[in-house]
């Protein structure tokens, strides 16, 4: 066996390897609803954070002032660079800890790799990739699992401290509460764009190194100020992730918390609105539209492949952050100082009838 194949039989791109890519491959709100429905009932009154609320890391209690916070990510080729691909990959596993407002301590590898086909020397690039990532969140790798498999795949289990009252949630959100976003979006349409082969891997990097930037400097941010809620915007999209933070409150208030887009403000990767105008999409976002389709209010004006875009199937995408309005302009300055680019205010929650309604103008 060798790590390279002989010149006159080149390997495939290792997106070409999975029918999809990233955060795409995610199993569709609908269908993971279904499924979990038949985890059977239990309560621990130590689990402060479960499946039930759609949130993005679960929480245990261990004592009165330790919680742990812990998360799995795992998912196919999202570029064809290994390097590349292992750090986005960690990026993506550890903002879901970084979204609880917690610290990650710790991370597990999982791989599964075509060995014999591909050899050992892109599997170490992709493993050099996480580790890099996880040095500067200052964790390390500390093991794994791995197993043979035709189809790629790569993420981290990750494990998390805070204190118990520290934790932020998707089910505190409030009517006039406003949503600032911290990277723009547009990943899972792009990616798209060069695994079809209409847009050179080259354009791609901007959206590469914003999947591969960790959402460490945010989370600090928004602890500096205290906010309502938090979410990171990863495979459901904008609307299905922002729908999920607007259930989870409306649960939490026991009454209906919905919210407002302004398109206009929405922070877009280069080419993104482009390529999704010549019908550039992943199945994923159009899953994640028809979804959240119901409770989706869209102006006449925005036209089908915009909409595609709100909906569109995020890797490793930013926090998207609920701040009470009193507060916003120091989160704001919170971000700059620590160096967010990206700070877009791009809506508000609303008081509504029915829960979760969204309206994008």
């Amino acid at each position: 066996m060798t790590d390279r194949a002989p010149p006159d039989h080149p390997l495939p791109r290792l997106t070409e390897l999975s029918a999809t890519a990233g955060c795409a491959a995610k199993i569709g709100q609908a269908d993971l609803r279904r499924a979990l429905a038949h985890l059977p009932a239990y309560e621990d009154p130590r689990l402060v954070v479960g499946h039930a609320s759609s949130d993005d890391a679960a929480v245990y209690q261990l004592s009165e002032d330790v919680a742990l916070v812990e998360t799995v990510d795992i998912f196919t080729p999202i570029v064809d660079n290994p390097y590349d691909y292992g750090r986005i990959a960690a990026a993506n596993a550890l903002s879901d800890v970084y979204a609880m407002g917690a610290r990650p301590i710790s991370a597990l590898s999982f791989v599964a790799w075509p060995m014999a086909e591909r050899g050992a020397a892109e599997l170490g690039e992709i493993l050099r990739g996480a580790a890099d990532v996880c040095k500067l969140a200052e964790i390390v790798i500390a093991g794994g699992h791995s197993i043979v498999d035709k189809e790629p795949k790569f993420g981290l289990f990750v494990t998390g401290l805070s204190h118990p009252k520290a934790i932020v949630t998707n089910a505190g959100g409030r009517p006039g509460d406003v949503l600032v976003l911290t990277k723009p979006l547009g990943t899972g349409v792009l990616t798209t764009a060069v695994k079809r082969g209409v847009m050179p891997p080259e354009e791609l990097r901007q959206a590469v190194e914003s999947m591969a930037s960790l959402n460490r400097a945010a989370c600090a941010a928004m602890l500096a100020v205290g906010v309502q809620a938090c979410t990171d915007v990863t495979g459901f999209g904008l609307l299905g992730h922002l729908g999920n933070v607007l259930l989870a409150s409306s649960m939490a208030r026991g009454r209906a918390v919905g919210a407002r887009l302004h398109l206009d403000e929405i922070p877009w990767l280069d080419r993104a609105v482009d390529m999704a105008a010549d019908n550039i999409c992943p199945g994923g976002s159009r899953r994640n539209l028809e979804y959240a389709a119901p409770h989706v209010n869209f102006s006449d004006s925005i036209p089908e492949h915009m909409r595609l875009l709100l909906a569109d199937a995020q890797t490793s995408g930013g926090l998207l952050i609920a701040v009470a309005p009193h507060k916003l302009d120091a989160l704001l300055l919170e971000l700059s100082h620590r160096d967010v680019a990206v700070r877009a205010v791009i809506g508000e929650l609303l008081a509504v009838d029915d829960p979760g309604a969204i309206a994008v103008v």
